[in-house]
């Protein structure tokens, strides 16, 4: 299993999920610069992800959704702040109303870094969600973020061996 460590943090909002893969950095950034491969793992298992648009640049943006195992579609974003190819990028984090991806306002947003290091020869991948408050970070934790991004980040590995 890649996960070798989750933490949060209320204190400093903060929810950081360490994974290791046995891929150089290379091919664990392709990952998640292709929105086909993304689709692979994004999401935990039973959730597949659909991506409508993928800009992994400055500025751009990203909309996805999940269809949960009864068919439900649950549409969120990204808004792309800062990239360092391979090594990571920032993003913001959001829950969309439904298809249009307008920010759903009763839901939490995030702020995203994802690192990407090499460690002997494969990869340390590094995942900080740092939200507006604890109460934000609460209710995501309610609703599983923590086993079902675990999920998605364990799947990283299945792809990278095919």
């Amino acid at each position: 299993m890649p996960v070798t460590d989750t933490h949060h943090d209320l204190d400093t909002r903060t929810l950081t999920i360490t994974a290791e893969f046995a891929a150089p950095v290379e091919r664990v950034w392709e990952v998640y610069a292709d929105p086909r491969q993304l689709e692979r793992i994004w999401g935990p298992p039973g959730w597949p992800a659909t991506f409508e648009a993928h800009d992994l640049t400055p500025g751009g943006r990203m909309h996805f959704f999940m269809t949960s195992p009864d068919g439900e579609k649950y549409y969120n974003f990204w808004e792309v702040v800062e990239v360092d190819a391979p090594h990571g990028f920032r993003f913001r984090d959001g829950f969309a109303l439904d298809e249009t991806y307008a920010p759903n306002p009763s839901m939490p947003q995030s702020s995203q870094t994802y690192t990407f290091t090499e460690v002997d020869g494969g990869t340390r991948a590094t995942y900080v969600s740092t939200y507006e408050s604890a109460e934000a970070l609460q209710q995501v934790l309610a609703m599983g973020v923590v086993e079902g991004a675990s999920g998605a980040i364990n799947q990283v590995d299945d792809l990278l061996a095919a």
